[in-house]
């Protein structure tokens, strides 16, 4: 099946709070969490003009991991989960079963995605990742699964803190 079918199918399918997991043909995967209706809140490219648009995709031909990890600089954003930027071979999918923690409440959920929004963030590989952020907004905690010799459903406190501080700031 190719990716547009499998966004679409997504979309349709993908509730509230759900994590969303894009998986690059090279083993690691871009995650984000659904906002309904189609929509994913997820790390992005902090200032996308057309430039960095191309030098960002181009980037990800040679480098399929992710272009945004190399440019340094990340936004939390809300796009549609079709028009999220992935290498060619990606593959999107609902993935709530890679974690082994009980999702918080959706108002809970809501509340940590509304605060991180429009956020900018340095992407640091091994503390403050997009699954770090998807994780924490969906159980509070900031878990990364796919760094080599990491334990798995460990909680990066320094992201969990980060993204909580964040947080507590905006609703308080």
């Amino acid at each position: 099946m190719d990716y547009k079918t499998q966004a679409a199918e997504v979309e349709a399918s993908a509730n509230f709070g759900d994590l969303i997991e894009f998986v690059y043909p090279i083993g690691y995967s871009h995650w984000g969490v659904c906002d309904g209706d189609g929509y994913v809140i997820h790390f992005a490219v902090a200032d996308e003009t057309q430039i960095m648009n191309t030098f960002r995709g181009y980037l990800q031909t040679i480098f399929p991991v992710c272009g945004d990890l190399l440019l340094g600089e990340t936004r939390i954003r809300r796009q549609r989960i079709s028009e999220v930027n992935v290498p060619k071979g990606a593959r999107v999918m609902v993935s709530n079963s890679e974690h082994t923690f009980t999702p918080s409440e959706p108002w809970d959920m809501k509340r940590r995605s509304d605060s991180l929004l429009d956020k900018k963030f340095p992407y640091k590989l091994f503390t403050q990742n997009c699954e770090h952020f998807a994780t924490f907004v969906r159980y509070g905690k900031a878990v990364c699964n796919q760094i080599p010799g990491k334990a798995k459903n460990k909680e990066c406190e320094e992201a969990t803190k980060v993204f909580a501080d964040i947080v507590w700031r905006e609703t308080s």
